[in-house]
């Protein structure tokens, strides 16, 4: 014998939701805030549960009931193009550079060149 515990339960088809518009809302809460209103008068009055009017209510006061920036068109943005304005070089300053590690002795004299000087100084340093 196949029994089955637990029961058939079949559901009807269920109505559609109905979807009130941002203004509905906005105006329903603020006649709601008017001293001596009922709000659940005032909800069965515009078909509307009192729980609902609640909810927008708090929607309200945290600012998420107001209406959406209007759409703008696509708009272009003032463009500038400008031409990089070239970087100067450092200026090389001609001198010497006299560098002792114990006995060796190195001295590059003219113009300090970082690249050459970071090509003696990784040497060196090794």
């Amino acid at each position: 014998m196949d029994t089955n515990p637990q029961p058939v339960i079949q559901r009807g088809p269920r109505g559609k939701y109905r979807q009130h518009s941002l203004e509905f809302k906005r105006a329903l809460v603020e006649m709601t805030l008017q001293p001596g209103v009922s709000v659940a008068r005032l909800a069965r009055e515009h078909g509307v549960n009192a729980n609902q009017v609640f909810t927008w209510r708090k929607l309200y006061e945290a600012g998420q009931l107001l209406s959406p920036a209007p759409a703008q068109a696509n708009q272009l943005l003032p463009v500038v193009v400008a031409t990089p304005e070239p970087v100067p070089e450092p200026e090389e300053i001609s001198g010497t550079i006299t560098l002792e590690i114990g006995r060796v002795r190195l001295r590059i004299e003219g113009q300090a060149n970082s690249a050459t000087l970071a090509q003696v100084l990784e040497r060196v340093l090794r």
